[in-house]
C-alpha cells in the first residue's frame, strides 16, 4: 500500500464530480430551509391571529402551510440523505483506490441511491410549489374597475 503523489492526484480527480454534486445539494438545502423558514414565520403570524379570535381564512391558510411544511421537511430529509450518500461515495472512492479493494458495485449502488434521494427531493419540492401556487391563486383579490 505504497501511495505515490500521482495516485493521490488520480484519486482527487475521481472525487471532483461527486464534490460538485455535493455543492449543488448543499445549495438546494439552503433553498429548502429558506422556504421552510418563511412557512414557519407565516404560520406564527396566523397562529397569533387565531389566538386573538377565530378566523376561517387564517385557519385554512394555516392548514395549507402545514401541508407545505410537511412536504418541505420530506424534501430536506431526501436532500440530506443524498448528501450523505454522495459523501459515502467520495469516501469509498478514496478507500477503494488507496487499498486496491474492489468497491465498484457498492459505489455504483450508493450513487444510484443518491440520485433516487435527489429525485425524491425535487418531486417533493415541486409538489410544495404547486400547493403554494394554487393557494396563492385561490386567495387572489378580484380587481374592480375604477369609478369616475
Amino acid at each position: 500500500m505504497n501511495i505515490q503523489v500521482g495516485d493521490i492526484g488520480h484519486i482527487i480527480q475521481l472525487a471532483i464530480a461527486p464534490v460538485f454534486l455535493l455543492a449543488g445539494v448543499c445549495t438546494k438545502l439552503m433553498v429548502l430551509t429558506n422556504r421552510l423558514a418563511r412557512i414557519i414565520d407565516r404560520s406564527r403570524v396566523l397562529e397569533d391571529r387565531l389566538d386573538v379570535g377565530y378566523n376561517e381564512s387564517s385557519l385554512n391558510e394555516l392548514d395549507v402551510l402545514y401541508r407545505r411544511s410537511h412536504l418541505i421537511n420530506i424534501a430536506i430529509a431526501s436532500s440530506t440523505s443524498c448528501g450523505l450518500l454522495v459523501c459515502l461515495v467520495i469516501g469509498m472512492l478514496f478507500i477503494g483506490d488507496t487499498t486496491d479493494v474492489t468497491l465498484d458495485k457498492y459505489i455504483a449502488g450508493l450513487f444510484v441511491l443518491a440520485m433516487v434521494a435527489l429525485i425524491a427531493s425535487f418531486v417533493y419540492l415541486l409538489r410544495e410549489i404547486f400547493i403554494a401556487s394554487a393557494a396563492m391563486r385561490a386567495h387572489r383579490h378580484v380587481r374592480h374597475p375604477l369609478k369616475k
